[in-house]
């Protein structure tokens, strides 16, 4: 996003942060009804465009708000709707892009209330090493002629009761409703916005073995100095690294493993 757009969904994560921040709001309800709100201005683009329409009062337009999500939803998400749409957004998607972003931060809340933050980013991770893994699952989750309810039965299958409440809706919506994204970027923009809650970052480190409790936390001090803010880890296991680490930062990658290094060396020696 950018300019206007950019703006008006800062000033809708300050208000879902104030909602949020009272004990008394349900945050995962409040996800749930932000994702359906999402779901319908996705489906109903002539919606969508009136609502974010430059040329409309803004009143005018939470009041329309109102009108269509009165009685389908609480009133902190018709509040948080209606605020959103006096915004003024520069494109008409990025208002169910901004709520989608909402109803995520919302579950990644509710789970962060309950202390099981850290769980839902492994969980995410691990999910999406599986998926990599995996050709068929990944076809079968991504398969655009499937029926949503057997892709929902799978999920069940795959992580209820084995995983927390946050990432089976967090991972069920995205496999469900993608709206055009890759199921890795997905994965990935909800890893970063978990990794937010906590103003950390987020590497992804490959070693040849298991890193011991010392070692993590160790690479987690040494990350956490070199870019100034906490670090989640999220580990990997991959022995064709050949020994040594190998760690990714958003596009910046750090690697010592031996097999860089050979290749490196045979780099040299061929040039």
């Amino acid at each position: 996003m950018n300019g206007a757009s950019r703006e008006a969904l800062a000033a809708a994560r300050e208000r879902l942060d104030a909602l949020t921040d009272n004990t008394s709001v349900d945050a995962a309800k409040l996800a749930g009804e932000l994702a359906a709100v999402t779901a319908l201005l996705d489906r109903e683009v002539s919606l969508r465009r009136v609502i974010t329409d430059p040329a409309q009062a803004g009143e005018a337009k939470a009041e329309l708000a109102g009108r269509l999500l009165g009685g389908q939803v609480g009133g902190e998400t018709v509040d948080l709707v209606s605020g959103m749409v006096r915004s003024r957004w520069s494109q008409s998607r990025d208002l169910v892009d901004a709520l989608e972003e909402l109803a995520d931060t919302a579950d990644l809340t509710a789970a962060q209330q309950a202390d099981a933050l850290d769980n839902v980013e492994d969980e995410l991770f691990r999910f999406g090493r599986i998926v990599a893994s995996n050709t068929e699952l990944r076809a079968a989750l991504t398969d655009r002629t499937a029926a949503v309810s057997a892709k929902g039965e799978l999920l069940r299958s795959l992580l209820g009761g084995k995983a927390n409440a946050a990432t089976e809706r967090l991972v069920t919506r995205l496999v469900t409703a993608p709206r055009g994204r890759s199921l890795e970027a997905g994965l990935e923009s909800l890893s970063k916005l978990a990794a937010e809650r906590r103003d950390r970052m987020v590497a992804t480190v490959t070693t040849a073995v298991p890193l011991s409790d010392v070692q993590k936390q160790r690479l987690g001090a040494v990350l956490a100095k070199l870019y100034g803010r906490q670090m989640h880890l999220n580990l990997d296991v991959d022995p064709a690294v050949l020994g040594g680490i190998s760690v990714r930062v958003g596009d910046e990658l750090i690697d010592g493993s031996i097999a860089e290094r050979l290749a490196e060396a045979s780099r040299r020696m061929a040039g």
